[in-house]
């Protein structure tokens, strides 16, 4: 194999290895959003986990995350507002971020 070869081989592992996490740290995020929206909506048991999967689904709408906010949000009216809950997406995803880098 040439040095090529190998320099390219080492870049798609880097790239892989990157989606891989930033998946993980995106899937993380929505569920820590998730629980926090369900302490205003007073879910818990099986009605944490089910609303933690229909967040976690919301987000297979639409590339980005304004999906996952604009659900939240509106299951949260009168609760916490779009910045409120954008605030919270960004606090959480940066702790996600924190805990799976931690964890490897």
């Amino acid at each position: 194999m040439t040095t090529f070869d190998e320099r390219e081989n080492a870049f798609e592992a880097k790239y892989a290895h990157d989606e891989e996490m930033n998946f993980k740290v995106q899937a993380r995020a929505n569920r820590m959003l998730a629980e926090w929206a369900a302490g205003f909506l007073g879910r818990e048991g099986a009605a944490l986990e089910s609303y933690i999967r229909e967040v976690i689904a919301a987000d297979f709408k639409e590339a980005g995350d304004e999906d996952v906010i604009a659900k939240v949000a509106a299951d949260l009216e009168g609760k916490a507002g779009m910045d409120e809950v954008r605030a919270k997406r960004a606090e959480f995803v940066a702790a996600a971020k924190a805990e799976i880098i931690d964890a490897e």
